[in-house]
């Protein structure tokens, strides 16, 4: 099973540093989903979320990764898997194969839409959509999302020096 990645772990560098054989197989939509900022982190910030419309003309862009199975639990943990996301599973197109993917969505009690991400996290999933080429009204709703400033100014650090190093990579 591969990865569908459509928020901040969209671009290849921000995946790599968290799985490091992620590699990228391309670009693909989850039918029936969009894009929600209301995913309640464990910092206290909306992340993002795969919401399901249940709608057939809604579609979520992504982009499927494999990486070696060792690194799926790193992944998971990193994600926060069973605190705040639980794993979803569906079938994409990716060429002209089906391929079957997991994506993490959110837990129903960790959805809050009073929340705001952080400027860095906006960040992060702008530079993967860019990189993958998505739609120009994908880019702008991530753009017009309205985020806040980090108050733990050391993560907001690290997150600055990582958007520094994919603006290089790009």
């Amino acid at each position: 099973m591969h990865y569908f990645a459509y928020g901040s772990n969209l671009h290849p560098l921000r995946l790599q540093k968290r799985v490091p054989t992620a590699r990228l197989l391309g670009v693909t939509r989850l039918r029936a989903h969009v894009l929600r900022f209301h995913k309640q982190g464990q910092d206290g910030s909306a992340k993002c979320d795969a919401w399901r419309t249940g709608r057939a003309d809604d579609w979520l862009p992504g982009a499927v990764f494999e990486f070696a199975s060792a690194e799926r639990r790193v992944l998971h943990e990193v994600e926060g898997l069973g605190r705040g996301y639980e794993l979803a599973k569906d079938s994409v197109k990716l060429g002209a194969r089906s391929v079957k993917v997991f994506y993490y969505v959110a837990e129903p009690s960790f959805v809050d839409a009073t929340l705001r991400p952080f400027d860095w996290y906006c960040a992060l999933v702008l530079a993967g959509a860019r990189r993958h080429g998505f739609s120009l009204s994908h880019i702008e709703a991530i753009e017009d999302t309205e985020s806040r400033p980090d108050p733990n100014s050391e993560r907001a650090a690290l997150h600055a020096q990582l958007i520094t190093e994919i603006a290089g990579a790009t």
